[in-house]
């Protein structure tokens, strides 16, 4: 579905025939804005018209860094969301903890193909970072990763002020990444070659349904990468081209 600055695109969704849509409304991959409260209850609107289900992806909602982490979909609407949740972000992807909260008349379909698809759940792994999480150790934990976290965030756009002036930057308020906005006529193929230069870059082409290639842009991760290591990266890159030849 098309996706603009407010989320996910309803009127669009309502054209099809579509009895169910996964969603990640706290910071959209890849574009990284943030689902509307107006398209928030549009889509509720629209799954229970419909009588569809929301399948809402919160894989990294509690890293918010310019207010309180926002609400989750499932809160408006707990009879037509189903909710995903992880600790791959917040802990470590190694433990492969997730969760499902989903309808009641959901519960045992999506129990039986859980059980006939994964019948090797561990009970340790998942029971420690839950007694971490009743001693108040997790909520210490989440606020010291978020300070590291808004630390690298605010590196981004401050090396591309310096070696890539003028390039809009959107995507910030939340989660590991952002989308750098090329100059019109900007090559964005051209752009990623610099990992030719040891430099991991992604274009947005990679992510859209059609392989338009316009409007270039890059989408930036910052989750694993230092500061130091994010202003050289982008000093490396930088400046970018305005016009391809």
């Amino acid at each position: 579905m098309p996706v603009d600055e407010h989320g996910i695109d309803v009127r669009a969704l309502t054209a099809t025939d579509a009895r169910a849509v996964v969603l990640t409304p706290a910071h959209q991959w890849p574009t990284g804005v943030v689902l509307a409260p107006e398209r928030r209850l549009a889509l509720v609107g629209w799954a229970r018209d419909r009588d569809a289900i929301l399948i809402e992806d919160d894989y990294d909602a509690e890293f918010r860094y310019d207010r309180e982490p926002v609400g989750a979909l499932q809160g408006l609407a707990p009879d037509q969301v189903v909710s995903l949740g992880t600790v791959s972000k917040s802990l470590a992807p190694a433990l492969r903890i997730g969760w499902t909260l989903c309808p009641p008349d959901l519960a045992g379909p999506l129990t039986w193909h859980k059980h006939r698809s994964d019948r090797g759940t561990p009970t340790l792994e998942p029971a420690r970072p839950g007694r971490a999480d009743r001693v108040g150790r997790f909520d210490r934990h989440l606020r010291r990763m978020r300070a590291r976290y808004a630390a690298r965030r605010t590196a981004l756009p401050g090396a591309l002020a310096e070696h890539a002036p003028g390039q809009p930057v959107t995507g910030l308020a939340a989660g590991f990444h952002a989308v750098a906005h090329l100059p019109n006529g900007a090559d964005e193929q051209h752009v990623v070659a610099a990992r030719a230069r040891s430099v991991g870059l992604y274009g947005m082409s990679a992510c859209r349904a059609s392989p338009a290639t316009a409007p270039a842009q890059l989408v930036l991760g910052f989750g694993n990468v230092g500061e130091r290591a994010i202003s050289e990266g982008i000093a490396a890159v930088g400046p970018l081209p305005g016009r391809s030849p």
